[in-house]
């Protein structure tokens, strides 16, 4: 009768090796483990990442534009004219517009008894009464500037600037220190994602920077809410609209932008340790292709005496190969259970949605299963070639 190995055979024959040398089987399949675990693991967080950064800029909106003062040819410093946030408003496409004005060298203290030299960093900001509704922000306590306070010693601190300041809650006698004068503290804002110089900044109303330190009316910064359809084509044409003599020197800029650029980075970071993972992945191939050299030199007895008993040199191969392709399977399985602990870990520690793409993972078992199958080849070979007289001699 002609020798043959049935289905049901063949795993039991493949999983001798790994039963009798547990410790160096499982040794052997940890690079394998490792490469998948880094290539899914990458695959996972940069997707929960992503996720959540395109969950932020859908939620905040890709239609707020700011027009800010730039520089002139020669490097001087431009001025918004006064009559900037007049011409942005009428431009076609923008829905809404608030003008606000750095204060230059006024500092805010939390009281009058610190000296000057120890300023914060705490920037002093004037804007009108529609700087909430025009950037979609809320405040944490408190009240925001309105026509009446707009015109008073009232100030509105930033998320940062409020906690540079110490001051976590608005009372009736809560007030700062501001350019030598007292202002009553009237609210604390939320963090602002797309605005970061508002945080840091203490706002005030345009009437009283003009009275209190001089305010000339010219702006630094305008915020602009368009029609999302249109955004890309408003922004072409607000440089002309607020310095229709200078449009060169106005700076036109969308803050989702810098959302949107983390992507990229996020992608080029990806494909960094995606090839990392795949010299894991390599290490792991190598490592059982050297353990199976090993396991055929040891068990040449066993080899020669299936060979004296009837099986093919093609039972011998499909053993040892089998056994390559477990050990690779184990590997891939493990690294894929590790890669969604870690993933999941990641994600729930910085408030990310866990996704584990299954394309990486079924990219990453097969990879493995390939490198299994390329690190058995040689073993097989040289396993199916031992004559049995030859192997049951040596050993």
């Amino acid at each position: 009768m002609r020798s043959r190995v049935r289905a049901a055979d063949l795993l039991p024959l493949a999983t001798i090796g790994i039963r009798s040398r547990a410790l160096r089987a499982a040794l052997s399949t940890l690079g394998i483990a490792i490469g998948i675990a880094a290539i899914a693991g990458v695959l996972g967080i940069t997707r929960s990442s992503q996720a959540d950064l395109l969950s932020r800029i859908d939620r905040l909106g890709t239609d707020l534009l700011t027009v800010a003062n730039g520089t002139r040819v020669g490097g001087d410093e431009a001025k918004l004219p006064p009559t900037a946030p007049a011409g942005v408003a009428r431009t076609p496409g923008v829905q809404k517009i608030t003008a606000t004005a750095a204060i230059a060298r006024v500092q805010v203290f939390r009281t009058d008894r610190i000296p000057a030299y120890r300023g914060g960093g705490i920037e002093v900001r004037a804007t009108d009464t529609s700087l909430l509704d025009t950037l979609d922000g809320h405040l944490d306590t408190g009240v925001f500037l309105n026509d009446a306070t707009q015109r008073y010693p009232v100030v509105v601190l930033g998320h940062d600037a409020a906690s540079a300041l110490g001051i976590v809650r608005v009372d009736p006698g809560t007030r700062v220190w501001v350019g030598e004068h007292w202002f009553a503290v009237a609210g604390i804002l939320r963090p602002f994602e797309l605005a970061p110089e508002v945080d840091r900044a203490v706002l005030i109303g345009l009437p009283v920077a003009a009275d209190y330190f001089g305010y000339d009316g010219h702006p630094t910064r305008l915020y602009v809410r368009t029609d999302t359809a249109r955004t890309a084509q408003v922004a072409t044409m607000l440089a002309r609209a607020a310095n229709p003599m200078e449009p060169s020197s106005v700076a036109v800029s969308r803050p989702s932008d810098a959302l949107a650029s983390r992507l990229l980075v996020a992608d080029s970071t990806t494909a960094l340790l995606l090839g990392l993972g795949a010299v894991a992945l390599l290490v792991g191939g190598v490592g059982i292709a050297n353990v199976m050299v090993i396991s055929v030199l040891e068990r040449r007895t066993e080899i020669g005496l299936r060979r004296a008993l009837g099986a093919a040199r093609g039972h011998i191969a499909v053993q040892f190969l089998g056994e390559s392709l477990l050990l690779s399977a184990l590997g891939g399985v493990g690294g894929t259970v590790l890669a969604a602990v870690v993933t999941y870990a990641v994600a729930t520690y910085r408030g990310w949605q866990p996704l584990l793409p299954a394309t990486g993972v079924w990219a990453g078992l097969g990879a493995a299963l390939v490198i299994g199958a390329v690190a058995g080849l040689y073993p097989a070979t040289r396993a199916a070639r031992l004559n049995p007289t030859d192997a049951l001699r040596t050993s």
